[in-house]
């Protein structure tokens, strides 16, 4: 029984070995498009001049109806993988009527119209401090805004809502109806008015994520983990000395010294030459010696300790990813440089941990040392941050658990 709950656990980190292999952790919003400047291809352009630097537009038409205005949009649609986008636009001259407005227009919006008077938009307008959502009617909402004034328009995509603001105070805030991309808009519908867009930014405010804070006071009794599923707390302690040195054998290369600490300690877990716990070891073992130099010695100890893997299918991927690195001049930079980051010693060092765990005589449940009880409730913030962000249309700041407690680790220092 035993065997077979040990067994299970290195075939899972073993998985999780592969899972790193094959790829690195990438942040969604990275390669996401942001407005920096006016579109000058998709504008009323006969009603409108642009500055050449694209970020100026003065009304050059007559006013003579309702379908002469001069609108035009940024060159990208508001971002959508963060927690909130907002932009700004000063008004250098109101003209004569000071029909400016400001607000989000969809990529399909007829551009001879007010943002706001067409379906799919929103448009705060200065004249009469009016807001417009998808029909010719305004509604009650803030302030007019003339010569001098600076006012913005955001998308808070936590809440759902589009806000505009006046000289840094938010004006007002409506409900974010429309699902499909907006595109940052602003119009002038008089003579002489003009308009800068003082800068076009997004807003991401990562999440201080706060699990334990041990100097709090609370009168609320604490919630023993153990009341709800069993687990005994003591198992944490476990061999925690043995559990602490192997870890940092193994996170400073130290392979050799973590194999003679087991075969004292624990010889149970690494009995079998051919377990996936002994591969992870064995194949850390030869990455050392290839991120030291030690080229002759990594093709002899892979001669013997990895050569016993190759015919055998759940290695095959990544054996072959272990000599690969003897190809590269530069093995840090190539396609298979990840197995020389940390990540990798990580996994190695849960794994020789994990199998520690499982070897407490007074476990109940031999797949629990998978994953600490901190960890457990990591998994289901971030899959509940998920699932708010999926209920939102994929819309807003994407949650990703690593980014957010390397900021912290960095906050601290």
């Amino acid at each position: 029984m035993v065997a077979n709950q040990q067994e299970q656990i290195s075939n899972y980190f073993l998985e999780q070995a592969k899972l790193s292999a094959s790829s690195s952790e990438e942040l969604d919003n990275e390669n996401e498009a942001i407005p920096t400047e006016l579109n000058t291809i998709n504008s009323s352009g006969g009603f409108l001049v642009v500055s050449t630097d694209k970020l100026s537009v003065e009304y050059t038409g007559v006013n003579l109806h309702g379908h002469d205005v001069g609108v035009i949009q940024a060159n990208h649609p508001a971002p959508v993988k963060r927690l909130m986008y907002y932009f700004e636009m000063k008004v250098i001259n109101a003209g004569a009527k000071g029909q400016i407005a400001i607000g989000f227009t969809t990529d399909s919006f007829k551009m001879r119209r007010q943002p706001g008077w067409e379906a799919n938009s929103y448009g705060y307008h200065g004249d009469d401090g009016l807001l417009y959502r998808g029909h010719g009617k305004g509604e009650t909402f803030g302030p007019s805004f003339t010569t001098g004034d600076t006012v913005g328009g955001g998308i808070n995509y936590a809440s759902q809502e589009v806000f505009f603001t006046k000289n840094g105070i938010v004006v007002g805030t409506v409900y974010k109806d429309v699902k499909s991309q907006l595109f940052p808009t602003v119009a002038v519908h008089s003579q002489r008015e003009e308009i800068v867009r003082s800068y076009l930014l997004h807003y991401g405010y990562e999440d201080t994520l706060n699990v334990f804070d041990m100097a709090t006071s609370t009168s609320i009794p604490p919630i023993s983990l153990s009341q709800q599923n069993g687990f005994i707390e003591q198992d944490d302690m476990y061999a925690l000395n043995q559990r602490k040195t192997l870890r940092q054998l193994i996170r400073t290369g130290k392979i050799d010294a973590a194999f003679d600490k087991l075969r004292d300690w624990y010889p149970q877990t690494i009995l079998d030459d051919n377990s996936p716990i002994c591969f992870l070891l064995h194949s850390q073992k030869f990455i050392e010696l290839v991120r030291v130099g030690k080229l002759e010695d990594a093709v002899k100890y892979g001669r013997v300790e990895l050569a016993k893997f190759f015919g055998q299918e759940e290695y095959k991927e990544l054996v072959r990813e272990c000599v690969a690195l003897l190809a590269y001049e530069e093995p840090l930079n190539s396609p298979v440089g990840h197995l020389l980051k940390e990540s990798q010693r990580e996994v190695v060092a849960d794994a020789v941990n994990a199998m520690i765990l499982s070897t407490n005589p007074g476990l109940k449940d031999s797949l629990s040392c998978l994953h600490s009880q901190l960890e457990k409730l990591l998994r289901q913030l971030s899959a509940c941050c998920l699932e708010r962000r999926s209920l939102n249309g994929d819309q807003g700041e994407a949650f990703h658990l690593h980014r957010v407690l390397t900021s912290s680790k960095m906050e601290k220092h």
